[in-house]
């Protein structure tokens, strides 16, 4: 929300070719209790003023010579890269209402002035214009916060592969159909698939019976989009050899707890002696 005084100390500038309507204006607003108001009798000078100044409210007059106002709207908008144009334009034509709106003016007081309604349109515009001015910033403090909890979760998931390296021989991540997207170490060669959760689905391989069950305990912890903590399995490979296993694994959710893939690290079990 936009409070009393922030509303009172919006930046104003008057652009005028009347010096009767400058001090009019002046004035006006401040007798309203309007603190920083400025105004200038060149147009050729205001998007200098606003360059430097950064107003909040220009209360802009049309009918100018040497430059009018819709000539003054396009020399700010080439002139700043903020794309609301705080223009409250001043003119005696009823035609040139919808224009002025058309090339970015915000609102328009008619000539001759009606002082409530000068006063209410000011205040109206200023009070968008600040709350503008606060989206703007939140929306520049979402995004820098945006960017620093990302730099951090990638941090950490640095931090959290590089010590299940240290912990495990190998560390894998698969995605929602089960393929490899992330390995580390001889995963591939480990992870067989006769034997390795990214292929327990299948049920390809030439595995014992003993394989077979543990195949499908894992097909069932899997399917219920469970972890598992030290699953042992056994593979027996091509040569005859026997190979055993421990693996853990934990599923991966979106935010919006859209099942994302697997992710885990795995040993292999020294033969024992």
């Amino acid at each position: 929300m936009v409070n009393q005084d922030d509303i009172l100390n919006a930046r104003i500038l008057i652009v005028d070719d009347q010096e009767t309507n400058v001090q009019l204006l002046e004035q006006l607003l401040h007798e309203a209790g309007y603190t920083h108001v400025e105004s200038t009798m060149n147009p050729r000078q205001v998007s200098a003023l606003h360059h430097e100044n950064a107003y909040d409210l220009i209360l802009l007059d049309l009918q100018m010579p040497d430059m009018d106002g819709f000539q003054v709207m396009e020399s700010l908008k080439a002139g700043t890269m903020d794309d609301y144009l705080p223009v409250l334009v001043i003119t005696a034509q009823p035609g040139h209402k919808l224009r002025a709106l058309q090339a970015g003016a915000r609102d328009f007081i008619s000539k001759p002035f009606d002082l409530i309604e000068v006063k209410t349109r000011i205040r109206n515009m200023l009070e968008v214009r600040l709350l503008y001015k606060q989206l703007g910033r939140y929306n520049t403090e979402l995004e820098k916060t945006v960017q620093e909890k990302t730099a951090e979760l990638r941090e950490s998931e640095a931090r959290y592969r590089s010590l299940t390296e240290l912990a495990s021989d190998w560390y894998w991540e698969q995605d929602e159909n089960m393929n490899f997207t992330q390995i580390s170490g001889p995963v591939l060669e480990m992870l067989a698939p006769q034997a390795g959760p990214a292929a327990a689905e299948s049920g390809d391989g030439q595995a014992t019976d003993s394989n077979e069950n543990e195949r499908n305990r894992l097909l069932a912890t899997i399917a219920a989009r469970q972890p598992f903590l030290d699953f042992v399995y056994n593979r027996i490979n091509a040569d005859g050899s026997h190979q055993r296993f421990r693996v853990s694994g934990e599923p991966i959710f979106s935010q919006s707890c859209r099942f994302m893939g697997y992710r885990g690290i795995g040993v292999e079990i020294p033969p024992q002696k």
